[in-house]
C-alpha cells in the first residue's frame, strides 16, 4: 500500500478530526526529513520504520483523545534542545502537540533526523539501551506499575 493510502486510512479510522491538521503536518515533516522511510499502521499508531523494520521502528505518529504525539522508539537517546520530549516506556519519548498547535519543521526535523541517525546504534546496542534507560528511570522514581521492568 502507498504512504498517502497508508495515511488517509490511519486517519479515516483512527484520528480525531480536531487532530487531523497535526497529524498530516507531522507526516509531510517526517517524509521530508527522511524519505526513505516506510509507513504501517501497527497498534493503533501510524509508524514510520527504516528498511520495513517495524519491530525497531524510528518514529510514529499516535492520536489520541486529547492531543496528537510524534513518539521515538528510543528517544532516550536523542538530545532534546527543546526539552519538549516526555517519557513513556524505558526508551520511547514522546513529543505532545495540542489540536489547534502549528508544528513547525524546522522544530521536529532535526529530532526526526537524529533519530534516523541512531537508528543503526540503537539497533546494535538494543539491550544495553533498554537497561540504562529502565536503571535511570528506576533511580528517578518512574517505574511501570506492576514493578517490572517495560520491554520494548
Amino acid at each position: 500500500m502507498m504512504s498517502d493510502q497508508i495515511l488517509e486510512e490511519y486517519i479515516g479510522q483512527l484520528v480525531d478530526p480536531r487532530g487531523e491538521p497535526v497529524v498530516r503536518q507531522l507526516d509531510r515533516i517526517i517524509r521530508a526529513t527522511e524519505p526513505k522511510l516506510a509507513m504501517a499502521i501497527r497498534y493503533k499508531i501510524l509508524m514510520y520504520g527504516l528498511g520495513g523494520d517495524f519491530r525497531t521502528w524510528v518514529c510514529a505518529i499516535n492520536s489520541g483523545r486529547r492531543h496528537v504525539s510524534i513518539n521515538f522508539l528510543y528517544g532516550v537517546m536523542l538530545n532534546d534542545p527543546r526539552k519538549v520530549l516526555r517519557a513513556g516506556s524505558s526508551v520511547l519519548m514522546s513529543w505532545d502537540f495540542a489540536f489547534d498547535e502549528a508544528v513547525e519543521a524546522a522544530a521536529v526535523g532535526p529530532y526526526v533526523a537524529e533519530a534516523v541517525r541512531r537508528y543503526p546504534e540503537y539497533n546494535a546496542n538494543r539491550q544495553a539501551v533498554q537497561d540504562a534507560a529502565y536503571a535511570d528511570a528506576e533511580k528517578a522514581g518512574r517505574r511501570p506499575k506492576d514493578g517490572k521492568p517495560i520491554r520494548v
